[in-house]
């Protein structure tokens, strides 16, 4: 997970775009990736483009990241802590 949050905030850095990546313009980022994603599943009928989806995929993840880095959180550490809090909201379901 390391190498890959590094790639992105040298991605982003060599290009000059930190200083467009306020929390808020991340937020917003994520939303319209994911809105973009969204359009593979906008049709009942519609076979998603399976490209596209891994792109867009890849945009939300990308800007979820930086997020992250920019908060000064740890991507890990905040996905386990919300697993651990999921698990208590909803339990197992009992199998037979």
């Amino acid at each position: 997970m390391k190498e890959i949050i590094q790639a992105i905030i040298k991605f982003r850095d060599e290009r000059g775009w930190k200083r467009h990546d306020t929390p808020a313009a991340l937020a917003k980022s994520i939303i319209i990736e994911a809105a973009e994603l969204l359009e593979n599943y906008q049709w009942e009928d519609m076979i998603p483009n399976e490209e596209n989806v891994k792109e867009e995929l890849a945009d939300v993840l990308i800007y979820a990241l930086a997020m992250t880095t920019d908060l000064g959180l740890d991507p890990e550490k905040i996905i386990m802590e919300k697993l651990i809090k999921n698990a208590e909201k909803y339990p197992k379901i009992n199998k037979k």
